[in-house]
Parts: structure tokens; sequence; C-alpha cells
């Protein structure tokens, strides 16, 4: 978690390194001003960000609005263009995850989450965020670390022991999404910062919303509990010392707001029906049991297990993470075809795969082991491959050798569990929403949650609100509750 460096703060092995070098290896940052290390040139940072953007949208889904879209993209679009680096193929989406969350790639790929969009109030606080991760691009502060880990000989690749089929549950960790993984140091949120204030001034937006972002994930931080904070905040400085930091920076900037727009009414209208925390349509837990209603399709992971829930995948892994258990979508026209294709994968010695029924569907299943190098337990375990409705299924447990037979039976259970859902209760449940409501007159924020019933205590009210419980409205005002979500019971 270094800072950016400076001419005078660069460690002299950098020094050093940037004499030996290309002269564009250490260059002027035009965002910063700043000398910095840059051993990755602009196209092949521009080929990283593409290449991690697919596996991005991939594994986390887009939000499927295209008006949520197209407004998020065109807002960025305009504070980009105000940026040092216009040229850039900015891009920027809206993903389907309820963690309150931004982030960006290399070479312009910037993204919200559904869950940060629920908790701002306005397109001005929208613009800080986009424009804290345009600082982010613009700065070259992923370059610069991936251009450190080069020069150290270190890369992404977390040295899994698995094969590639198999270590699909961690790839997260070794593909291109690895950039997500970069942390950045504190001196660098604060130049992000200070270059998105810039980007969303010139924009003429209000300044002094920037501060507003800062504490109402301060809030949300505090309402998750210690430890919990949200994404967007985990390595990022004090919220509060950065809001006094961004006021601070606005009083440099004297006269500059008197034009400045907030546009809460777009925003909202944009948020207004949006999902609220997780979609159970994408599937759900119920302790360690996962439904999936668009699927049809339940499995019972081994209790004490945490579980995952992924875009594309989902599964558990032990209390010691020494076992896993992992479904997937497998693209066979059969589960015979989708055994056939796994077991007689290079690498993997397989015993006698059966054909069998599982809860009543057709299912071809078999034991397998990946040996490893030597003075490394193998990897064992059992696959098996599930036919339901027209989709093939592929559930996978394995351990090392050494601690398989204390994960056998449970991972045998778990493998068996999957069953088809045919329970109206499950099929038919519907996401929680964000619904904006016009006052037909003054009240409460308690008289509010009275009169609209929501799905979310008071507290929860307050905090998509911006205000305190005590808060009162005019008549007029727009309001956030959130409805609907309720799972079976």
């Amino acid at each position: 978690m270094r800072a950016t460096p400076t001419a005078r703060s660069i460690p002299a092995v950098l020094l050093s390194a940037c004499l030996w070098l290309t002269a564009a290896s250490c260059s002027i940052n035009p965002a910063t001003g700043e000398r910095q290390l840059t051993l990755i040139g602009e196209q092949q940072e521009v080929a990283m960000g593409r290449e991690a953007d697919g596996q991005v949208i991939q594994s986390m889904g887009l939000y499927p609005d295209d008006g949520v879209q197209r407004y998020v993209n065109a807002v960025g679009q305009r504070l980009a263009a105000e940026s040092e680096r216009p040229d850039l193929p900015w891009t920027f989406r809206v993903v389907d995850d309820p963690t309150v969350n931004a982030f960006a790639l290399p070479g312009g790929f910037i993204y919200l989450t559904r869950g940060i969009m629920t908790y701002l109030d306005n397109e001005a606080e929208m613009a800080a965020v986009l424009g804290h991760e345009i600082g982010h691009v613009t700065a070259r502060h992923q370059v610069e670390q991936l251009s450190r880990q080069q020069l150290a000989g270190l890369g992404l690749g977390v040295g899994m022991v698995l094969s590639p089929e198999l270590r699909r549950f961690g790839d997260l960790a070794q593909t291109g999404l690895g950039l997500l993984f970069l942390k950045y140091g504190r001196d660098d949120e604060r130049q992000a910062d200070d270059l998105g204030l810039r980007y969303m001034v010139e924009e003429d937006y209000d300044p002094r919303e920037m501060p507003k972002v800062f504490e109402t994930l301060d809030r949300v931080s505090a309402a998750q509990g210690a430890g919990r904070v949200p994404a967007w905040l985990s390595t990022h400085p004090d919220p509060q010392d950065r809001a006094e930091r961004a006021r601070a920076k606005m009083a440099e900037m004297a006269g500059r707001t008197s034009q400045a727009h907030v546009d809460r009414n777009a925003y909202l209208s944009h948020v207004d029906g949006m999902v609220f925390g997780d979609d159970p349509r994408q599937g759900f837990f119920e302790g360690t049991t996962f439904y999936h209603p668009e699927l049809a399709f339940s499995v019972a992971f081994p209790n004490g297990w945490r579980t995952v829930n992924q875009r594309s995948q989902v599964g558990a892994v032990s209390p010691n993470q020494d076992a896993v258990v992992v479904l997937t979508l497998v693209d066979a026209a059969s589960a015979r075809a989708a055994a056939q294709q796994f077991f007689g994968q290079q690498g993997i010695q397989s015993g006698q795969s059966r054909s069998a029924r599982v809860n009543g569907l057709a299912a071809v299943s078999g034991s397998f082991q990946v040996p490893q190098a030597q003075g490394s337990p193998d990897i064992v375990g059992v696959a098996s491959f599930v036919e339901q409705g027209k989709q093939v299924y592929r559930l996978l447990g394995y351990s090392t050798q050494t601690r398989w037979s204390g994960y056998g039976d449970a991972v045998e259970r778990s493998l068996g569990s999957f069953r088809k859902v045919t329970d109206r209760r499950i099929l038919d449940v519907e996401p929680a929403r964000v619904d904006v409501v016009k006052l037909p007159r003054a009240m409460s924020l308690r008289d509010f949650a009275g009169r609209y019933a929501s799905s979310v205590d008071l507290d929860t009210l307050a905090l998509i609100n911006q205000v305190d419980t005590g808060a009162r409205f005019a008549a007029g005002d727009e309001v956030k509750r959130v409805v609907g979500g309720k799972l079976p019971r």
C-alpha cells in the first residue's frame, strides 16, 4: 500500500531501475504532475482492462436495465471528457451486485454496483464516486502497482495446485480479475478524491455533495457492524477525514459552486424500482441450502461451511479452507457427455463412472484424482453431472488426499442433495425494490414509515434517504422506501 511516488519519495532501487530502463518507464503523470514508474504502456493497459472487463461481466453480470446503464455511462463520459486522458475507451457500467462498491480497471473500465446506487441520493453524489474511480485510472494507480510487481518479479498468480479445470472456484485471484485485488495506498485514495473533485467541478456538479458520500458510507459501515465496511471504504482513509479534506479543497474553489447542480430528481427516477439487497431470483441460501427460483433447483451444502453465491457458480468452502464443493452449469448435451469430457481431461485420473438417478434426475458420477508435484498431496474428489430441465449441472467436491477421509461423506451427501424445486413459494419469490414516493403532505420519517409500508426498518429508511430517524419532510419531497422481497417461510 505505497503512496504514488514523487521524485523525492521513489526508493533508491526504483530510481536506479528508472535509470536502467527506458525513458518512458519513469514518466510524468499528466493527471498528478508527479514522476511515476510505468513499465506498462497505454496499449497494454487498455488490453488488460478490456480482458478483465469481459470477466467482470461474466462473473458479476450487468444490471438488466438499459435506461440505468445509459444514464450512468452518459454521466461518466462527461466526467471522463474533462480528465487528462479523454481518449481512453471509457466505459461506465452498473453491475448486478448488492454490495456497496465501485471500482475501476486499467484503461478506463469503471463500474458501480447497484448496491451503492441505492444508497446515493443524487447525480452529483454519483459523479463524485465516478470521478474518484476515473482518478485512479488517470493517475495510473493500477499500472504503477503492476509495474512494481513486474520489477520485483511478482505476478498475480496464487500458486493454485489444482488443474485448470478444477481451479475454477479460485480463478478470480488468478485471471485478469486479479486486478480487482490490487489494494490502493491511502495517498492514492486521497489523490483519487482530489482528482474526482476536480472532474465533477469541471462538469458543474456541486462539490458539496462529495463529503455527503463519505458520511453516508460511514453510516453504512456502522450499520453493518464492526469490521464489515462497504467495499468502497475497505482500504480508504477515514471517511470523516476525507469529508473534511474535501471541504478544505472546496474552500480553494471559491465561486465555482454558484451554478453548480445536484440533479436529485433525475437520479431518483433511475433508482426508482431498482433491486435492493440480494436478489433471490439469482439464488438464495436458507442456512446452507441453496435455492435457485429461475432454474428451479436446490442443493444442500455441508453444514458449517462458508457458502458463496456468484453469478456463474455457487459453492461452499470448509472451515479450514481445505475442501470445496462447487456447482456450475456446463455446456453439454447430456450428463453422460459432460462426464466424458471432464474425466477425459489430461492430468485427471478417474475411477469408474456410473449412471444413476439423483432424486429422480438423470445423473453420471465418478471419483477422480489429480497428481501433484513431488512433495505435495494429490487432489482427490467426486464429480457428479445432473440433468435438470434443459440444463446440465456439474457438482464437484474435492480436497487433498491427506484430508479427503474427513470430508468424503459430507461431500457425497451434498452432491446427492441436488433436486428439482416445485414449491411455488420458492419459484415465485421476488426481490426487494426501491420505491420513490412523492409526499402529498409534510410528515416525519416515522409518519412516512407508518403510512407507506416498507420491507426494511426505520434505521435503514433513514440511511437510504440520508437523514436521521427524527427527520421531517415537506410536501412534494421524494422519499425512498423498500418494498417486497420477503423470502418464503
